[in-house]
């Protein structure tokens, strides 16, 4: 049964990504599907390449998540190990390559054919009525600790959440001893960062002081690094990084770099 799509604001869609991600190493233990978030990795039928970004992320009753082309939410309920997650759900309407399109219808309907799930092997796996595995995925994983990010947007400050200028590049990495640095499009900036399951604070940035050329790169950079001391929350999908303020607005957004 395909899921119902309509089109809806990108930043009303950005509200059903909030909540944690459950802890990894306790997947095999949950009883229910609330709260955990969870990455495609075998659809049949389908081919998936590594840059797809299927996710699918329980949290408040909805089942939500990108289904490789588009944002997706949808209400679910769950019963022990029974499972539907409702047709009368909503999605953005970008038009993709013709393969991540069929990828996505695929996925859709699959979650709306879903009437149970099980865990195995550290994998949740969907299943159809008749007990066939139509969807398995793996478990998102949750630390910052060790991973490397790429900017995309920043709140200016302004009641606005803007792309990153074309031509520059900022970024952040995150240490095992709590440190977080990178480029904030001119200068090299680091600060200490504490993470408490989705909770995380940074203190004030030290930066380096040059000077540099292009229209709108300097106020950006102090937009971003102002941004960091109001963020209160990380939530992760993907290969997306979303920071947010404690009223829930977002702060930063960012996307994953894999370190050479």
């Amino acid at each position: 049964m395909p899921m119902i799509t309509t089109r809806v604001p990108a930043l009303l869609l950005a509200g059903f990504l909030a909540g944690c991600t459950a802890n990894p190493s306790k997947m095999s233990e949950t009883s229910s599907l609330e709260g955990t978030a969870w990455i495609l990795s075998a659809l049949p039928g389908q081919t998936l390449l590594p840059e797809t970004g299927v996710t699918l992320r329980f949290e408040g009753g909805k089942a939500s998540g990108s289904d490789g082309c588009n944002r997706y939410s949808a209400p679910y309920t769950s019963t022990g190990q029974s499972l539907e997650i409702s047709p009368r759900g909503i999605s953005t309407m970008m038009a993709c390559p013709p393969e991540l399109m069929q990828l996505a219808r695929s996925y859709t309907t699959a979650l709306g054919d879903s009437r149970a799930w099980r865990i195995e092997g550290g994998h949740l796996q969907l299943l159809a009525a008749d007990g066939r595995t139509l969807v398995t995925l793996a478990a998102q994983p949750a630390p910052l600790a060790g991973t490397s990010w790429r900017v995309t947007a920043i709140n200016n400050g302004k009641q606005a959440v803007v792309s990153v200028l074309s031509g520059s590049t900022l970024t952040m990495s995150f240490t095992a001893d709590g440190l977080a640095s990178g480029s904030a499009g001119c200068n090299r900036y680091n600060t200490r960062y504490q993470a408490d399951a989705a909770q995380l604070r940074f203190q004030v940035p030290a930066a380096t002081r040059m000077l540099c050329p292009g229209e709108g790169v300097m106020e950006q950079e102090l937009a971003f690094l102002k941004a960091l001391s109001t963020v209160a929350s990380a939530r992760h999908e993907g290969n997306r990084l979303e920071l947010r303020t404690a009223d829930g607005a977002l702060a930063v957004t960012l996307v994953r770099e894999e370190r050479e």
